[in-house]
């Protein structure tokens, strides 16, 4: 078993208070869950209006599968997402 993880860390230019900030990132985290089967969370930088911190999981067989899945998740941040920056992302296997 394969455990991937993705820690992504976004700005959001748009966000003007914290519930601008948890508008956009509720939504996002939705949107990940939806597309793509994966568990995600806010896991950090909550207390900042335009940064945000999200965390993304998958378990697999495969290793590459795991990767390549978040990777993919990090490009369709970019393809759907253009409000959005992501300034940091991280993946790692276990």
């Amino acid at each position: 078993m394969i455990i991937g993880s993705l820690l992504l860390e976004i700005y959001i230019p748009s966000a003007r208070s914290l519930k601008d900030k948890r508008s956009v990132v509720k939504s996002v985290l939705q949107r990940l869950r939806n597309e793509f089967n994966v568990s995600t969370a806010e896991v950090g930088q909550q207390d900042r209006w335009q940064v945000a911190q999200i965390g993304v999981v998958c378990v697999s067989s495969d290793g590459q599968y795991a990767q390549e899945q978040l990777r993919a998740i990090v490009d369709w941040l970019y393809a759907h997402r253009p409000d959005l920056s992501v300034s940091r992302a991280e993946i790692e296997l276990l």
